[in-house]
């Protein structure tokens, strides 16, 4: 198992980004590694990330403005070879429909929940680290 994965972290709100670091916490599962996180607080800033590469998994809010994280999840799954996999945050869980749109690969709703995000987010490292071996 690699040593650290890489959590990309997309949302204008800085209290946002703090929900997701604490829910992520050092490891979100016993069984993936523990995790780094790198916030994005701009559109041009996620893409420079991504160009750069080493992200292992996206969470993007879909509340952010201008550029919200729906448009911006299929925005990279368009345009980024090899585009790691993206957790959506939804404002209410009748937008599940805008993340399949999205093409998101999973999805939960705000507030953070610490469990429901930590299960979701450790589902789509295990799917990474799988793809990379």
């Amino acid at each position: 198992m690699q040593a650290t994965a890489t959590v990309l972290v997309y949302s204008d709100d800085a209290g946002t980004r703090e929900q997701v670091r604490l829910a992520a916490g050092r490891r979100p599962a016993a069984d993936v590694p523990q995790v780094e996180i790198v916030e994005c607080a701009t559109l041009p800033a996620v893409l420079a990330a991504l160009e750069q590469g080493g992200i292992d998994v996206c969470v993007l809010d879909g509340e952010t403005a201008p550029a919200g994280g729906m448009g911006v999840c299929r925005q990279i799954k368009d345009e980024i070879f090899n585009c790691p996999p993206v957790l959506l945050l939804m404002g209410r869980p009748q937008d599940s429909w805008l993340a399949t749109w999205s093409r998101a690969d999973a999805a939960v709703t705000h507030p953070v929940d610490p469990v429901a995000f930590a299960d979701a987010l450790a589902g789509l490292l295990r799917r990474r680290l799988l793809a990379q071996t």
